[in-house]
């Protein structure tokens, strides 16, 4: 079966802040946060791609400056083959109708003076439907989304945490998009609702075609809604897999760490299973360390973690690990992997190896 068309590709994409206060760092110049750093991948028609990892890892500036609400610092956003990096405002507002964003928080996302009917219907009424036809259009938005349309006249205030992700769901279907950037749209809510929005998620998927990019930190949600999954730490990705076969088989051992600290149902299997243990906390985004960036952190890091960043390396059926020492894969399987174009620039050329400073190291 061939592989869907490529919707939106990045290439070698950086976003950097600079420090307020006029800072110098050691080596000269003003120092600067390092948010994205050196991200590539392919984001295709119809998938869920789900982006993890911890907070401050560079998730939210990602989608972010995908959909130029950042300005990137480098490198290249191709939206349907058209490269996007430096469109204008004027260029972008056609393609500003294809590419929609869901905020985190439902209640900071919509206008607490205006009501449900303005919030839905503005998009609407700039991309030129009649007058006459916005209230109706707004109705069938809201009953697309689970509500009432009776609610139209009410502000964000009267509803519940859900209902407002949802009204913010509306907005964002409102111009009939391609893709949908979804920042933790679960995260602020409750798990019984968590459910019923994911739900949501999944049946407009299917009504409308659509392509997601869903950031998140719960791993228990990216898996039941994703296709893909891209691992982030501190600004770079560091693995990337078909959902499944992650929390089946992770190569990193910043992902095996992170599927290790989900809860179990079970109360017994919770206390007797042995975890992945990472020490210390993910280091300053402004001096980032030299080599693997999780290094610092690595039950399983050697001298060459420390001075030479890992390649991207492709393993069978599409997972990708940066990571010099591969965990819960074979010598076959490391001596068959190859260099992915989406490695870093800066990545040195050594190939993975296995080594017996990883053995059961991390679990």
């Amino acid at each position: 079966m061939s592989e869907p068309a490529a919707l939106l590709e990045v290439d070698h994409l950086e976003v950097h802040f600079p420090v307020r206060g006029g800072a110098i760092s050691l080596r000269g110049g003003r120092q600067t946060v390092k948010a994205v750093s050196d991200v590539t991948f392919t984001l295709h028609d119809g998938e869920t791609l789900g982006v993890v990892g911890e907070s401050g890892c560079g998730k939210t500036t990602l989608i972010r400056a995908l959909v130029r609400l950042i300005e990137p610092t480098g490198g290249a956003i191709r939206f349907r083959g058209d490269d996007i990096t430096r469109a204008s405002r004027r260029q972008m507002a056609p393609l500003r109708r294809q590419m929609q964003m869901v905020f985190q928080d439902p209640q900071a996302s919509l206008n607490p003076r205006k009501r449900v009917r303005q919030i839905i219907a503005t998009p609407l009424r700039l991309a030129g439907v009649p007058r006459e036809d916005l209230d109706a259009r707004s109705r069938e938005l809201l009953s697309r989304v689970g509500l009432n349309p009776e609610h139209l006249d009410r502000y964000p205030h009267e509803f519940s945490g859900g209902q407002r992700q949802r009204i913010g769901i509306a907005r964002a279907l409102a111009l009939e998009p391609r893709v949908i950037m979804l920042d933790e749209p679960v995260s602020a809510l409750d798990v019984s609702i968590q459910a019923q929005v994911i739900n949501l998620l999944g049946d407009l998927q299917k009504e409308f075609a659509l392509t997601y990019v869903f950031v998140a930190h719960d791993l228990s949600v990216v898996r039941h809604v994703s296709t893909r999954i891209a691992v982030m730490y501190l600004g770079k990705i560091v693995e990337v897999s078909p959902a499944q076969e992650l929390y089946d088989k992770p190569i990193h051992h910043y992902t095996h760490a992170l599927l290790s600290s989900i809860p179990v149902p079970d109360p017994r299997e919770n206390r007797t299973r042995v975890r992945a243990k990472v020490s210390g906390e993910p280091p300053n985004p402004i001096n980032v360390p030299s080599g693997c960036r999780f290094h610092t952190r690595c039950p399983a890091a050697t001298d060459i973690c420390r001075t030479v960043e890992p390649q991207l390396s492709e393993y069978a059926g599409g997972h990708l690990a940066a990571c010099h020492h591969p965990r819960a894969v074979s010598a076959d399987e490391v001596a068959t992997a190859t260099r992915s174009p989406a490695s870093p620039l800066a990545a040195g050329p050594q190939a993975p190896e296995l080594g017996r400073e990883r053995t059961d190291a991390t679990g």
